[in-house]
């Protein structure tokens, strides 16, 4: 017994989190997440251009061997 003043604070949070949005600053969020900028993942990637790559095409698919 006890657990009904915790639960009634777990139902007020829950109830203001679904009915009540918080303020958001989606502008912000978007420059935080780097939305809209073109970004080329291969630029900071020293291994980008490894003439020892791997060529899974040539692997049997079977075995798993060459």
């Amino acid at each position: 017994m006890g657990r009904g003043r915790a639960k009634a604070k777990q139902t007020k949070v829950a109830r203001e989190l679904k009915y009540n949005s918080p303020n958001m600053d989606l502008d912000r969020l978007k420059a935080d997440l780097g939305a809209g900028s073109a970004r080329d993942d291969t630029a900071d990637d020293p291994y980008s251009d490894d003439s020892y790559e791997y060529d899974y095409a040539d692997e049997d698919e079977d075995t798993g061997r060459r």
